[in-house]
């Protein structure tokens, strides 16, 4: 077991790394091009972006567990070791793949890392979502 947190923790720790740098990103991309922007289309835009932004992140962190996978030699393309890697990093789950005895519990921690950060990708997109809704609702007139 120590084996196995010792072998999954530090691809978590670079997730949690790499996801807070992608939700501390995208939300400085929005202010610094979105912030004084109205409307609807810069609201659309904005969110657009923040979306693109946070997806290209999960889809890092993904690779980074494929990487792992290929690395302890689990699979033997990159293929088959991303296609495991997004089923457990989504917490879909198929079991149509499965790993050996000896590395099978990485897919559970990869779930709960995942679960975490698409967690995090939501408040994101959420949070500039909210701050351009309140943005818009200041300019309405007060009847």
């Amino acid at each position: 077991m120590l084996r196995l947190l010792l072998t999954g923790m530090p691809v978590i720790l670079c997730n949690l790394l790499l996801q807070s740098m992608v939700s501390v990103g995208s939300l400085r991309i929005y202010h610094c091009r979105f912030h004084h922007r109205e409307g609807f289309f810069s609201g659309t835009l904005a969110l657009f972006t923040t979306i693109s932004i946070v997806l290209a992140g999960n889809l890092m962190q993904i690779l980074l567990w494929a990487l792992l996978f290929l690395w302890l030699g689990e699979f033997s393309t990159l293929h088959d070791a991303a296609y495991h890697s997004g089923v457990n990093f989504a917490t879909l789950g198929y079991g149509d793949v499965i790993m050996s005895d000896r590395w099978k519990l990485l897919g559970p921690m990869e779930a709960l890392n995942g679960a975490l950060m698409v967690g995090l990708s939501g408040a994101s997109m959420l949070a500039v979502m909210q701050y351009h809704v309140r943005k818009q609702l200041k300019h309405l007139p007060i009847e």
